[in-house]
């Protein structure tokens, strides 16, 4: 017997029917506004994407994933159209384009084309039409381009991803010579996309691939927890912006960027933290981080009596520049970078000379660039304690001696400086004392959960200045006392203690002793952190087992774990047999303490929010910037998992003291790539090994 298999009919194998109901004729009406579309499910998709196209109003009631699950619906069907358009034209193309001029035959010259220049002019003429204006191609395919393995789908994705990290014009695309390195890359007949199908198709789906990629990394939060980090940008005039990202430990992802300024003239700075606070879950916000650049008030204290476990803290990074940026205006430590910028200022502005002094330090760079200017100073004076032998060499050897540039008298001056032992010992001196301040910028930029180490890494600061200026009381107060003001008026936050209590290798470590302050700070956090009443009955058992490394926590496996593996990890791995503390400490411990976590280019920013713009203009450049901001993200947590230096940049600025003569320089570009991570400790009496005695107080601040 033979059956008959029915035809699925073609609206049944849409997966956009599940939100619609089928009306008499090509009427369906969408099952969450209820309102009937005429033109059936094509039109639907429209209404329910809330994409604006063929009059189709968008859909007030739709939810948020099956918005992006019909785009995606839609750009598929895009791109097949686009592919089928392409292959009819690459079919056309085989048929009737004429050949380039790499692909003639040789023929030898005919004595009629020789004695024809009318006849040469023509068909010269053809042949670079043929060159210029060729009908659409092929794009990259095994068909073209035999022995690569990329599809050309996969070869467009690169170019736009390409174009949407590096921040390239769309009408780059479209450009004749970007066409031509294409081709001499793909092969002939590869194009990749347009500035049209980029700024449309590509922006959409790049961005809702991130936003699925977000979407999976919240679903971490709810054990946990996340900071919102606000870094700021503002003109001190009208102008104030604030970018808003999200951290957790499984990444920093880009939200939003606002322009605060009407908020701050009408002092509705709360509303604005409010909205971001609700936008990503008040019970997943553990706590929001500043930076120093906008004055926001009382909305700190606002924020924290509204919302009673979300905390408000400083930026590590942008309190402990803040104290760099202090010992440079001492006066002696000014006086000092002052002479070495005067050495690095005639070396890179003789060519000559640069190119001698980056012989003799073989490739090498003398000015390193950090993410700051404080920064910038001080690995450039570790740079130049670092290379000192070599430069001094250099000045005195025969090849300097012979040029023209040695009887200069900035050139005696230099010679004069490399060879005064008093500049040196200060270049020591400064180079040591700032050098643990440079470590905690280490741990605590670039996106690190470093929380629960801040507050040891501070006291290791003031014990390293204590120890280095044991025979000078005079120096030591001057450094100490910038360090202990900023640590305790402007970056200590309760949750710095909690976190260092809750610290495995700090805790256990038998040379630690807590003060009181730091345990009460602990239980305040928390207090604030476990609201459920059921999760308090049995937390004074868990901490003492905690404390006593009963358990699971006394287990050879946690013990071997406290000192190389993540707080975070450790409470995850072996905090089960304390439930309750293990919920608080997880969200605690996670945190990161610094707004700094990639380099953002405020020009993007700036441009996206002028008020010349219409409103689809602006949404369309905020698309751009969400998605180049992440992609950065993703490339720098790519970057941080190497060698490299959080702190020091990958370009050096031509306009720097270190660099440029000038009077006023303008701190914007960036050109060469110089390495800048100290080789080894300057002094290892003040850093290398335990500094702390049996009866030190690790927190004797």
């Amino acid at each position: 017997m033979c059956y008959v298999v029915p035809e699925v009919p073609l609206r049944e194998r849409d997966v956009c029917w599940e939100y619609c109901d089928k009306m008499d004729g090509n009427k369906v009406r969408c099952r969450f506004c209820y309102k009937i579309l005429n033109g059936g499910i094509s039109r639907l998709k429209f209404h329910l994407s809330q994409i604006s196209s063929k009059g189709v109003n968008p859909c007030t009631k739709v939810k948020p994933d099956v918005i992006e699950k019909v785009k995606s619906v839609i750009a598929e069907k895009e791109e097949r159209r686009e592919s089928q358009i392409l292959k009819r034209q690459h079919d056309t193309e085989l048929s009737v384009r004429p050949r380039r001029i790499r692909d003639l035959p040789s023929q030898p010259p005919s004595p009629m084309r020789a004695a024809s220049p009318a006849i040469t002019s023509a068909s010269d003429h053809t042949q670079f039409l043929a060159l210029e204006v060729s009908a659409p191609v092929q794009k990259l395919s095994s068909s073209t381009n035999k022995g690569r393995s990329a599809p050309a789908s996969e070869a467009e994705r690169c170019i736009a991803e390409f174009f949407f990290e590096n921040k390239l014009d769309y009408s780059v695309a479209d450009s004749v010579s970007y066409r031509h390195m294409l081709e001499a890359l793909g092969g002939q007949g590869f194009r990749g996309p347009s500035a049209e199908v980029l700024k449309t198709k590509w922006l959409h789906k790049l961005k809702s691939e991130i936003l699925q990629k977000t979407k999976e990394i919240e679903k971490d939060w709810a054990t946990t927890g996340c900071t919102i980090l606000a870094d700021s940008w503002t003109d001190n005039k009208s102008k104030a912006l604030i970018n808003f990202s999200v951290s957790s430990p499984l990444g920093t992802f880009f939200l939003k960027t606002v322009d605060a300024s009407p908020h701050i003239k009408s002092h509705q700075l709360y509303e604005l933290f409010d909205d971001v606070i609700r936008e990503v879950g008040p019970d997943n916000v553990v706590q929001i981080i500043t930076d120093r650049n906008i004055n926001y008030g009382s909305v700190d204290k606002l924020i924290m009596q509204n919302y009673n476990t979300i905390f408000w803290s400083p930026c590590a990074s942008s309190c402990v520049n803040s104290m760099l940026d202090d010992f440079s205006k001492i006066d002696w430590v000014n006086r000092c970078i002052c002479q070495a910028q005067t050495i690095t200022r005639f070396i890179y502005n003789n060519k000559w000379v640069l190119d001698l002094t980056r012989k003799c330090m073989a490739g090498q760079e003398l000015v390193c660039s950090g993410i700051t200017k404080c920064v910038s100073d001080f690995l450039t004076l570790q740079s130049l304690l670092r290379h000192r032998p070599k430069l001094k060499q250099m000045f005195h050897s025969s090849d300097y001696a012979s040029s023209s540039y040695a009887n200069r008298s900035l050139s005696n001056s230099c010679v004069e400086t490399l060879d005064d032992d008093e500049f040196w010992r200060a270049v020591e001196e400064i180079a040591a004392v700032s050098e643990p301040l440079l470590r905690v910028m280490r741990d605590v930029s670039g996106g690190k959960a470093a929380i629960g180490y801040i507050y040891e890494s501070m006291t290791k600061v003031m014990d390293s200045i204590r120890t280095y200026y044991i025979m000078d009381e005079g120096k030591c107060k001057s450094f100490l006392d910038i360090v202990e003001q900023k640590w305790q008026v402007e970056l200590h936050s309760p949750l710095h203690s909690a976190a260092a209590f809750l610290n495995p290798s700090i805790q256990y470590n038998p040379e630690v002793k807590f003060f009181t302050s730091i345990k009460e700070e602990f239980y305040h956090v928390l207090d604030k952190v476990l609201t459920v009443p059921d999760q308090r009955q049995g937390i004074t058992v868990e901490l003492h087992a905690f404390r006593k490394a009963q358990g699971m926590f006394g287990s050879n496996i946690a013990k071997e774990a406290r000192n190389n593996t993540s707080p975070g990890m450790w409470w995850e791995q072996y905090g089960d047999s304390a439930p309750s503390l293990q919920h608080a400490a997880v969200r605690i411990v996670s945190q990161v303490c610094s707004t700094l976590t990639f380099q953002r280019d405020w020009s993007i920013i700036l441009r996206n929010h002028s008020e010349k713009r219409n409103k689809l203009d602006k949404e369309a450049l905020a698309d751009q910037a969400y998605v180049h901001y992440n992609f950065t993200l993703q490339a720098d947590s790519k970057t941080k998992k190497g060698d490299g230096d959080p702190i020091a940049l990958d370009a050096i600025d031509m306009t720097s003291l270190w660099v440029e003569d000038s009077d006023s320089p303008n701190l914007a570009q960036w050109l060469d790539r110089f390495p800048s991570a100290l080789d080894g400790d300057l002094n290892t009496r003040q850093f290398g090994g335990s500094i702390f005695g049996t009866n030190d107080t690790l927190f004797g601040l």
